[in-house]
């Protein structure tokens, strides 16, 4: 079940007014904070009460350069101590510039080097495979400007041979990527096996909807955001 409310969708702005400083890289972050908002309260199963329990989803960040709004919706969902957030980027904080999975309870990886996020997933979902793990599901985040990284388009294609359909990628489009992508993003995934959806990523019930589709082969939600 998604984890249950300890803070509301409307107390995310002030837990974002904690965090300052250069490297909070706000348009960066707040592109994502709708998506963010409707995994954590609506679509993965994950509990701060047991922020290891093997049955779990889980969650990457690869847009990990920029996590204030990722740190807000984990103070608001019980993973983190709101009081926390105003020491962000301190030299005894545990809110780096970017998450850290050996000092966060609830975060999977340790990212903001883009490109490297999506690889990860595919290694998650393969693992799990492996393990003979039932449901749980691997959900990756990635901006449009970090589909650029070629290491990204590997595991693409091998998701989608191998049909990898526990795993779904979330891609934040906001039209910033140095070439842009004739056909919209999602046509370079559906080429390569996937399913593929795009969704208003202000609009929460269109975003749960394309979240939470599963079936047998990848799946990839292109999420629309204004520059």
């Amino acid at each position: 079940m998604p984890t249950s409310t300890i803070l509301g969708y409307d107390d995310l702005p002030d837990l974002l007014t904690r965090l300052t400083g250069d490297e909070k890289h706000d348009w960066s972050s707040l592109s994502t904070l709708d998506v963010l908002w409707v995994l954590y309260d609506r679509v993965l199963r994950v509990d701060p009460d047991a922020p290891d329990d093997p049955d779990r989803d889980r969650f990457l960040l690869s847009k990990g350069h920029g996590p204030a709004a990722y740190y807000a919706v984990l103070a608001a969902k019980g993973f983190l101590d709101p009081g926390e957030l105003p020491r962000f980027g301190g030299f005894d904080s545990r809110l780096g510039n970017h998450p850290d999975r050996v000092l966060l309870p609830g975060v999977e990886i340790s990212s903001g080097s883009l490109g490297h996020g999506l690889p990860i997933a595919v290694g998650r979902a393969l693992a799990l495979d492996a393990q003979g793990q039932e449901g749980a599901r691997v959900v990756c985040l990635v901006g449009d400007a970090e589909l650029d990284e070629g290491s990204n388009w590997e595991a693409v294609q091998l998701a989608g041979r191998l049909s990898l359909g526990r795993l779904t990628v979330v891609v934040v489009d906001n039209a910033s990527s140095t070439y842009h992508w004739p056909g919209g993003v999602e046509a370079r995934f559906e080429l390569e096996g996937w399913d593929a959806a795009r969704a208003d990523g202000r609009h929460h019930g269109a975003l749960e909807r394309a979240l939470s589709a599963t079936g047998e082969r990848p799946n990839v939600v292109v999420a629309e955001v204004e520059r």
